[in-house]
């Protein structure tokens, strides 16, 4: 008879590490983990590094030789548009496509300059840009006329306006500093809610967790041998994103190696959460088809409400104050701080706290709701 004293320490590690292999054999835990979230950073990151884009329809007999077309030729976020007819302007400028058409008159000596701009509603916000670089450029082409007047004519003119302009050096703030801290808790989220929601239930329906209890194995144990599996994988998971997002993308990382482990500290603390919302699920799913509406539930508003793809400042005021409720949300805003702003987690107490609330009260309802058998 063998006398060696059963651990549950030894089980729950054997547990883990049968969880762990488990998870690696699961094509629907590494897409969701790692494939979608790199997925994600390529194009977002892709589409955000081009930057604001402005397309200026150029009017037929338009002055090209004006110093105003020269200016914004030259300028970055402007694109002018000159392949297209008037009719098809004037259509695509109704529909949105493109912001503003643009005719400058011949220059006339002593006279102003003749500049004619359409603008649409249907461009947003566009139309508000074109607007402030125009009224740059008035200002510079008038400043130099003063000064050519001033030399012909040697009567000193006063200054209109007296601008100061400073120049203050900065990090550059890249879209993949806000889109992957996003795809991060969007992989976090993903392996907590759908990943422990179908394990526990397949491992009730299965009966393996009936076998369990034929053993000295406690229940804690088989919990936590299955978190620390989850736990392990989402981190190595973290960790694989944030070096390609670092190396191969531009990701800032303020502190090095300090701001990478202070991340997987966040990492840690969002998936045990959103964790909670999966054993919730597990207990009120009544087989594996009902676990993905159920948790769709949960994950589809926070993916969409919580900064995961677009920043919260977009949404209306009365949106943003649910986004601001969700745990998601908070957990993004942390892990971008301490990324970019090089904020420590004594720094981001306030997003703890929302997430502390969140899994009491997600640990609470799972309690009641989770289900051995």
């Amino acid at each position: 008879m063998n006398s060696t004293k059963y651990s549950n320490t030894r089980a729950t590690l054997a547990i883990a590490r049968a969880s762990f292999r488990s998870i690696l054999r699961s094509p629907s835990a590494v897409v969701f983990s790692l494939a979608f979230p790199l997925i994600f950073i390529v194009v977002f990151a892709n589409i955000g590094g081009g930057g604001m884009s402005v397309d200026v329809g150029v009017a037929k007999g338009c002055d090209t030789l004006n110093p105003i077309y020269k200016a914004l030729a030259q300028n970055k976020i402007i694109k002018l548009i000159k392949d297209e007819t008037p009719d098809e302007m004037q259509k695509n400028l109704a529909k949105g496509t493109i912001d503003a058409i643009i005719d400058l008159k011949p220059m006339v000596p002593m006279k102003p300059m003749q500049v004619n701009v359409q603008y649409s509603h249907a461009s947003g916000d566009k139309g508000g840009v074109l607007k402030s670089v125009l009224n740059n450029i008035f200002y510079r082409i008038q400043s130099e006329q003063f000064k050519r007047i001033q030399q012909i004519s040697g009567i000193p003119i006063p200054n209109a306006v007296d601008l100061k302009e400073t120049v203050v050096t900065g990090r550059e703030y890249k879209y993949i500093d806000f889109i992957l801290p996003g795809q991060l808790g969007f992989s976090l989220l993903s392996s907590g809610v759908f990943g422990t929601a179908f394990v526990f239930l397949s491992l009730r329906i299965t009966l393996v967790i009936k076998r369990f209890f034929a053993t000295p194995v406690k229940r804690s144990s088989i919990v936590l041998g299955e978190a620390i599996a989850r736990v392990v994988f989402a981190l190595l998971g973290a960790l694989f994103i944030i070096v390609i997002g670092h190396f191969v993308f531009g990701f800032t990382l303020i502190h090095g190696v300090v701001t990478v482990l202070n991340m997987l500290v966040l990492c840690t603390i969002g998936l045990i959460i959103f964790m909670g919302f999966g054993f919730t699920i597990s207990g009120l799913a009544k087989n594996e088809s009902s676990i993905p509406p159920i948790s769709n539930i949960v994950t589809m508003p926070q993916f969409l409400l919580s900064g995961t793809f677009f920043s919260v400042s977009a949404f209306p005021v009365w949106l943003q104050h649910i986004s601001r409720v969700l745990p998601l949300t908070h957990l993004n805003d942390a892990m971008r701080k301490v990324a970019f702003e090089g904020a420590g987690l004594g720094d981001v107490t306030h997003q703890l706290f929302i997430l502390l609330l969140w899994g009491i009260g997600i640990y609470a309802v799972a309690v009641k709701t989770f289900k051995w058998e």
